[in-house]
């Protein structure tokens, strides 16, 4: 068995969209990336989340699904930044009166 090698994020990939014929608006199109951490980026940052179910990235021979991507996404190797996490809804002195 051969070792994986590591994720290239710098290679182009296409992003398409579920193959969902019933629903008429899929959210998004097909659409091609310079490169991979931007797909995986405009995944995780732009797309609805119901757009994201079913969708898939493809890089070169590899092919990744919506919890694949999210692994890219979280990955420690990803090259971008990531949109920041919202803060946890603090209580407001109005909520407390």
């Amino acid at each position: 068995m051969r070792p994986l090698r590591p994720f290239n994020f710098n290679t182009s990939a296409e992003l398409s969209p579920a193959a969902i014929r019933k629903k008429k608006r899929a959210g998004f199109t097909y659409r091609r990336f310079g490169t991979a951490a931007e797909a995986v980026q405009f995944a995780m940052e732009q797309l609805p989340t119901d757009s994201l179910n079913g969708a898939y990235l493809q890089v070169e021979e590899a092919r990744f699904d919506q919890n694949g991507i999210r692994s890219l996404y979280e990955s420690e190797a990803f090259p971008l930044p990531r949109r920041p996490k919202p803060a946890p809804a603090a209580e407001t002195d109005a909520d407390a009166a």
